[in-house]
């Protein structure tokens, strides 16, 4: 089986050469843009398994094109920057960035973290289609949406979707946050539970009504 294509957006060059061979070496196919403009074109030409993305680069900012993008294609997508506010993790989070690493950073982490999603889209791919039913509302696991009491269609993040799915599969059980970060983003997220918030307040946003509770000092519950 050939290799997930990864498509780094970056300007800077040694960061791009270096992770270059380390992706190559483990036998990845690696492509590389140094703009924004280019990544979105690059990625209208050809699918991508997995995008890692720079927040500051010249013209067209990381959260531009990461907004952009997602009009265009469901694609992961690993935000990569310098700066380690709150306000812009949160940010990438919300416009429907998968993940968030910190400059300097490991190689190795990073490699590990491209293997964790493509690992869960693998299993989202393999799994058997089936329909959740959640209070009044439908999980269609296939068509990866949600149906509403009046019949609406809503499709939120692939992110989004994949927290929803594993509460819906888990219907009525307290899930601390360490535990969907583990299910949900496949690896131990370094304590960094406030991805699960951000996530929860975008389907609340989204899906007025779903019946995702707040079980306080524990996690989140999905009623039935």
């Amino acid at each position: 089986m050939p290799k997930a294509v990864i498509l780094l957006i970056e300007d800077e060059e040694a960061i791009a050469e270096m992770l270059r061979g380390f992706f190559e070496r483990d036998d990845y196919r690696f492509l590389h843009v140094a703009t924004g403009e280019e990544g979105l074109e690059r990625l209208r030409q050809r699918p991508v398994d997995v995008v890692l993305l720079d927040l500051t680069l010249p013209g067209m900012d990381g959260i531009d094109v990461c907004r952009k993008m997602r009009h265009i294609s469901e694609v992961p997508v690993i935000m990569l920057t310098a700066r380690d506010t709150e306000v812009d993790k949160v940010l990438g989070l919300e416009i429907g960035a998968d993940d968030y690493v910190t400059k300097p950073f490991s190689p190795r982490e990073l490699l590990a973290r491209v293997k964790a999603i493509l690992r869960r889209v693998e299993d989202r791919a393999t799994r058997p289609k089936s329909i959740l039913g959640v209070g009044s509302f439908e999980v269609d696991t296939g068509r990866r949406e949600i149906r509403t009491p009046t019949g609406d269609s809503i499709r939120p993040t692939a992110k989004e979707f994949d927290l929803l799915q594993y509460l819906a599969e888990n219907l009525g059980l307290a899930l601390t946050r360490s535990q969907i970060l583990s299910s949900v983003w496949g690896y131990d997220y370094f304590g960094e539970t406030r991805t699960v918030d951000v996530h929860v307040r975008q389907l609340r946003k989204k899906i007025p009504g779903l019946p995702l509770e707040t079980v306080w000092g524990v996690g989140y519950r999905l009623e039935g």
